[in-house]
């Protein structure tokens, strides 16, 4: 079962403390890389949360953000910084003195100054023991949604493998007259030179033509490929890497018939290949 590593989930829970949010977004990415933005008081915690996100997710790049706000009750102890409160307002004084048109100051804004509210410190292990169930829950939620999405992927790879696997039928059943044509061809330009060729000579020589035009051993790798593509999609474990190195082996094979191509729908036959090829590669560049 294919998953994407892209996707996002969102998950809040109200607890005691407070109002707590987590927010993962997810990009594809050579390894796992998890990148966290904390309230200060979870800072000693990443490591849990670390281990929480590398248990769910094996590949792509992670930001995890924690977004809390204190309960009411909470934000109600609140104390005043009177010794900063007179600082300020003798400076304020000072100022009027200076600029008579100054109008009143509102408290309300001298309370936003920082350090004049003075708010109990954050409880942490409360907070972590909120905040860890609530990553995991949203873990399970963004698993989901790129498990969903690989479920397309898979069915986008489904239907490719099974237009490659249709051409390659459609070449391997045209290569007789190919060859014929081939055979035909060489017989004309030796009956153009009007010369008796040697019969034994003539043999060698269409064998070894059809030697280089022959792509039997091609295809064969090519319909082995498709198969095990097709095992790899239906495995539960990340699978990005090996079908990726498949997407190589099947545009090595396509390049190789191309070469070898001596007829115009063989030709055209790889060129669809590559672009089949190519459409797959591309998607399965987000796959885990």
């Amino acid at each position: 079962m294919l998953h994407s590593m892209t996707g996002f989930a969102r998950e809040s829970a109200d607890a005691e403390i407070g109002a707590l949010t987590w927010e993962i977004r997810a990009v594809n990415h050579r390894y796992l890389d998890v990148q966290f933005r904390l309230p200060e008081e979870m800072r000693p915690h990443e490591q849990a949360f670390r281990q929480a996100v590398a248990a769910k997710l094996n590949r792509g790049k992670i930001e995890c953000s924690l977004h809390f706000r204190r309960a009411f009750d909470r934000q109600a102890e609140l104390q005043i910084n009177t010794e900063l409160v007179e600082l300020i307002g003798k400076r304020i004084k000072e100022m009027s003195a200076e600029l008579p048109a100054t109008g009143a100051v509102n408290p309300f804004d001298v309370m936003r100054w920082p350090g004049v509210v003075e708010q109990a410190d954050i409880e942490a292990e409360p907070l972590f023991e909120a905040a860890l169930p609530l990553l995991e829950k949203t873990l399970d939620a963004i698993n989901s949604m790129r498990a969903s999405e690989g479920a397309r992927i898979a069915g986008m790879i489904e239907s490719r493998c099974a237009d490659i696997a249709s051409i390659s039928k459609s070449v391997r059943e045209r290569m007789p007259d190919v060859l014929e044509a081939a055979r035909a061809k060489q017989r004309e330009r030796i009956d153009k030179l009007d010369v008796e060729a040697d019969s034994g000579r003539l043999e060698t020589e269409l064998a070894l033509i059809a030697q280089k035009l022959d792509v039997d051993e091609e295809l064969d790798r090519l319909d082995s490929h498709l198969v095990e593509i097709r095992d790899i999609v239906q495995r539960h474990e990340p699978v990005g890497r090996r079908l990726d190195f498949l997407m190589q082996e099947l545009n090595r094979e396509a390049n190789t018939l191309a070469s070898k191509s001596n007829d115009t729908e063989t030709t055209r036959a790889s060129v669809e290949l590559k672009v089949l090829i190519e459409q797959m590669r591309e998607q399965i560049q987000n796959v885990e």
